[in-house]
């Protein structure tokens, strides 16, 4: 089957199952933009709560079903693909959108969280949702929020911004939604869709106090997202962890494919003149070859998630997708990442990274020494109390020549004495503190040469205030 291409706005989705819309006239709530956005901050955050349990009362899937059911069903009106894992969900699903772009389709893209602005999550063909979409959508989904409230059963922040999100790219008729799940993965809110090719990044430990304290809980968590008779594509995992998605894969007769092993799959570092340090891959199936195609994300981590990204693109070509592969390859060449091996200052030199778990940090640091030459780096960090801090400290030490702990303005983020006595526990190395990054900053500026590197990392929220604060302009 061949899938019509955004010159015509005919989803693949659509031609299968025609999707009952109501039409029903919105009640209009609100005037402007920002008494919208009042509203919708208003509404239970899990992602600023302290204390969180990790249950079906919490995360409730039939919550969402039931928003998304008074909305008209908008996710069953897209054909979406579902991409989980610890780290590496929004490079992946980055990169498979601008390949299916550049082959002429329109594509939705979902990813969270975001570093600047709410409107990152929610992008088509690469343009963020406007103000006044958004508008529109907080009035359209109004009744349906309030509906649910007085039956005690309020939808979520990150609810609503999943449900204005299919609603979007339904509104918009994209041919494919690229859907990166939030937390974990079975009881996360995008877990309703059914996909046509679901992804599994790299499974680390994260979240722990939410998903599990070791890899074969968080691998559960994660395999949740796996659909009967639905593909599904991993990375090389931790054996553990490999064996939880081989195990629920086969339970629902999901074919499982991991890149390396039963996709030929192979990545290389090198230097040029032209592209300066940078890793190229090489991947074969029976539609598809790519070879020495160059990755262009730094670090080997992201030659693993390119990889990903090429094995889902070769599936959707089985679903009807007309995918020219040097199409594809071009689609690649430009991309950047806000907030990921970002350098948002010359002098001195600032690099941030959103790196957010141990796996994430020791990646950083591995891509930094490949592809950004210093003398001395200070790292400036911050994380919040739900993530494996102590797992975070041990790889920071083997990176930083100086460490400056500060504290975001995230309600979760750890005092900054707090990481310091944990990293003397661990390292005994020296270090200073700071209550607020412009402080720590301060500090690290009055620490380096025209040579030297500063580095901001731990969380999403200290390198969104960093890009706001410290970017030159």
């Amino acid at each position: 089957m061949t899938v019509s291409k955004k010159t015509t706005k005919k989803s693949v989705y659509k031609s299968k199952k025609k999707a009952t819309v109501k039409k029903v006239k919105p009640k209009v709530a609100f005037r402007t933009y920002d008494s919208a956005m009042s509203y919708l901050f208003k509404s239970t955050d899990y992602e600023k709560q302290q204390k969180l349990r990790y249950n079906v009362t919490t995360f409730n899937l039939n919550r969402m079903e039931a928003l998304l059911k008074n909305l008209g069903n908008p996710h069953n009106k897209v054909q979406t693909v579902h991409i989980a894992g610890t780290k590496g969900k929004g490079s992946t699903a980055t990169m498979l959108a601008k390949m299916i772009e550049a082959n002429d389709y329109c594509v939705g893209l979902y990813t969270s969280p975001h570093v600047t602005s709410l409107h990152e999550r929610i992008t088509v063909d690469s343009e963020m949702i406007t103000n006044k979409q958004m508008l529109s959508l907080i009035n359209r989904i109004y009744a349906t929020i309030e509906k649910l409230k007085k039956k005690d059963d309020a939808p979520t922040f990150f609810e609503i911004i999943t449900a204005l999100a299919f609603m979007h790219f339904a509104d918009q008729e994209v041919d494919v939604a690229i859907i990166e799940t939030g937390l974990g993965g079975r009881l996360d809110s995008t877990n309703v869709i059914t996909p046509a090719v679901v992804g599994i990044t790299s499974i680390s430990i994260d979240h722990q106090n939410l998903l599990g304290d070791t890899i074969v809980h968080i691998a559960k968590e994660k395999a949740g997202v796996i659909k009967r008779g639905v593909p599904v594509i991993t990375v090389p995992q931790q054996p553990d962890a490999m064996k939880v998605l081989k195990k629920h894969a086969s339970s629902v007769k999901a074919p499982l494919s991991v890149t390396g092993c039963d996709i030929d799959f192979s990545s290389r570092f090198e230097s040029s003149r032209e592209h300066g340090p940078h890793t190229r891959i090489c991947l074969t199936t029976p539609n598809s070859r790519f070879e020495h195609l160059r990755v262009p994300l730094p670090g080997a981590h992201q030659a693993l998630n390119c990889g990903l990204a090429l094995a889902m693109l070769d599936k959707l070509k089985d679903e009807g997708y007309e995918i020219d592969d040097e199409k594809a390859m071009s689609g690649l060449q430009g991309i950047s990442l806000k907030g990921r091996m970002e350098i948002i200052n010359d002098d001195p030199r600032i690099l941030i990274d959103a790196a957010h778990n141990a796996a994430s940090i020791k990646a950083l640091i591995q891509a930094i020494g490949q592809h950004v030459p210093y003398d001395s780096m200070v790292i400036i960090f911050g994380c919040n109390n739900d993530k494996d801090i102590r797992g975070m400290l041990t790889e920071l030490q083997y990176g930083a020549d100086k460490v400056i702990f500060t504290r975001s303005n995230s309600p979760k983020a750890v005092f900054p004495q707090d990481l310091a006595d944990m990293y003397t526990e661990i390292c005994g190395n020296m270090y200073q503190t700071a209550m607020t990054l412009r402080e720590a900053a301060k500090i690290a500026r009055s620490a380096v040469s025209r040579e030297d590197l500063i580095c901001v990392t731990g969380s999403f929220y200290l390198v969104g205030q960093a890009k706001e604060q410290l970017q030159s302009s």
